[in-house]
């Protein structure tokens, strides 16, 4: 029996999905949001961890520097990310964070469910329709660190928050924030952050 864990925000979007998997194979499925992501990680231990990258939050868990996003994906390998075809930069953001399988959103339920028996198997699963948009996908600038800080500064954090996440001094913090800002050729870390977005990094 193979362990899946859908993670996305939106509660009837999860629930599809973990139905249709159900439908289709011998998988043991369980959905989750964001809050309770980390915990249902450790108690299930997925062989698959399916995510959209067009889902708020999905940033943070791909940098994966919060110790909660480190249990979440304890295993890179085993991430299959549901992708647009019109977002190479969220592309580029998945590979570097090692996930295994990439399916386009827009294909069939069938693509999910073969992509997630071949990154069970330990395979790498990749939509032909997707391939042009890794080629399409330009460098990203910024570090894993700074594109973790802009990622949680995106989602509202404070600096004192983002500090207490990821284990760093506010200096440091702000350090990043600058860098990153600078690196973008942003106005400011506002204009950084739509920079970003738009570019798919965080």
């Amino acid at each position: 029996m193979t362990k899946v864990l859908v993670l996305h925000s939106v509660s009837l979007v999860r629930s599809a999905l973990a139905a249709l998997l159900r439908s289709e194979g011998p998988f043991e499925v369980t959905s989750a949001g964001w809050r309770t992501a980390a915990r249902e990680a450790e108690s299930l231990r997925p062989d698959v961890t399916v995510v959209d990258l067009d889902c708020p939050g999905t940033t943070a868990v791909l940098a994966g520097d919060g110790r909660a996003d480190r249990q979440v994906l304890a295993s890179p390998s085993s991430v299959l990310v549901l992708a647009s075809t019109g977002a190479p930069g969220s592309l580029h953001r998945a590979f570097r964070a090692e996930a295994r399988g990439y399916v386009d959103k827009g294909g069939s339920p069938g693509r999910l469910v073969r992509a997630v028996r071949k990154v069970a198997a330990g395979e790498r699963f990749i939509d032909a329709s997707l391939a042009s948009a890794f080629m399409e996908a330009d460098p990203v600038p910024l570090s894993p660190r700074e594109l973790s800080v802009l990622a949680r500064a995106a989602e509202g954090d404070s600096i004192a928050e983002i500090a207490r996440t990821l284990h760093l001094a506010s200096g440091t913090v702000r350090n990043y924030m600058a860098a990153a800002t600078r690196k973008t050729g942003a106005r400011n870390l506002i204009d950084a952050i739509r920079i970003s977005r738009r570019a798919g990094w965080v």
